[in-house]
């Protein structure tokens, strides 16, 4: 069963953020375009690389109004001595969101059962609570946040311009499509 276009399910988790624990649930989410970055595990190889390429691109995210959010099945207490000792993960400014009961990890779909880890999951929600993408692949594949940015950028034009369609590629000022009859057979 896909998950888009449905409502974020109630939640609770606790987070690392600026030298603080702080409590984050599916209100956290509410009222702003929110991006999940599930990877498996703190202290491994590849998910610093990749917090270490949102933390770069963090600045374009709050632009877009957007939270993001790294989620590992590790607890919060670890997040905090991964930020203190890993250069890479050090640069973030987001919540480093600890899931060791796998709550969330089920919930998105994501949840590696014979090893308790996460698989590398990306959602895209909006500010009503609801999941408008997902990309959930296998561990040895890192992402590349600048794809996760062009499709929140589709997100929130689709969402301010309805009965518009964003065609492969679109990037963000380019033309979109307006679905029609006369479309039909003609792209």
């Amino acid at each position: 069963m896909s998950l888009i276009n449905t409502t974020v399910q109630p939640f609770k988790a606790q987070a690392f953020l600026n030298g603080k624990f702080i409590e984050v649930t599916e209100a956290s989410l509410k009222g702003k375009w929110s991006t999940l970055i599930f990877m498996p595990a703190a202290f491994t190889f590849n998910c610093p690389t990749e917090v270490e390429d949102a933390a770069a691109n963090y600045a374009e995210f709050q632009k877009l109004e957007t939270e993001v959010y790294i989620i590992t099945t590790d607890t919060h207490f670890a997040h905090k001595v991964w930020h203190e000792t890993s250069p890479a993960v050090g640069k973030a400014q987001f919540p480093l969101v600890g899931d060791p009961t796998h709550q969330l990890t089920r919930a998105f779909g994501v949840h590696i059962e014979e090893e308790g880890l996460a698989l590398r999951g990306t959602f895209i929600i909006n500010p009503e609570g609801q999941i408008k993408t997902a990309e959930v692949h296998s561990n040895e594949i890192a992402r590349d946040v600048s794809e996760t940015l062009r499709k929140l950028k589709a997100a929130q034009y689709t969402a301010k311009n309805p009965g518009q369609v964003c065609p492969a590629k679109w990037n963000d000022g380019a033309a979109t499509i307006t679905p029609s009859l006369d479309l039909v057979g003609k792209i």
